[in-house]
């Protein structure tokens, strides 16, 4: 099976809120407000646009399911999304990852089956402490694909929310 994986790291900042419900958001930016209660970490290694020409293609298959590893402390958090032709991958600062089908430079992943608002609030609790977030990105190809490809509805996604 194709696959392609990136690891960088992000940090907490006193901020973090995490109540989004349809998005969470790391940044290579180094400040946050109260009002982005999308970002779970700043001061990332990576934006979109620095992944690798790797990862890239392979993320933008049709069929191309992203697994993100979150890990700050013990605590760890699997959110399965999927990749899309339509990733554009091209924001110098941010990596999104969406329940929707939205796509802008900054979105990575769609139909996550996590948003910032239902991250366990153990993890947000060491992220407002400014705790290093180490972040895996697997892309990986469907060893399956339908000649028609559909986007995958996560579990537990009963309701797409329009942003």
């Amino acid at each position: 099976m194709p696959r392609a994986v990136e690891q960088f790291s992000a940090f907490g900042h006193p901020e973090v809120t995490a109540t989004h419900r349809t998005t969470f958001e790391i940044t290579a930016e180094q400040h946050l407000s109260s009002s982005g209660n999308c970002i779970i970490a700043v001061r990332s290694e990576k934006g979109a646009v620095d992944l690798s020409d790797q990862f890239r293609e392979l993320i933008r298959s049709p069929g191309c399911r992203l697994i993100t590893e979150l890990r700050c402390r013990d605590v760890e958090v699997t959110v399965t999304s999927s990749g899309s032709p339509n990733l554009l991958l091209d924001h110098q600062t941010d990596m999104v990852w969406r329940r929707s089908s939205f796509t802008c430079g900054r979105t990575i992943g769609l139909y996550s089956d996590y948003t910032a608002g239902m991250l366990p609030r153990e993890l947000i609790t060491l992220l407002k402490l400014g705790e290093r977030l180490d972040i895996t990105l697997i892309a990986e190809l469907d060893p399956y694909p339908n000649e028609n490809p559909e986007p995958c509805i996560l579990p537990g996604l009963n309701l797409l929310i329009k942003e």
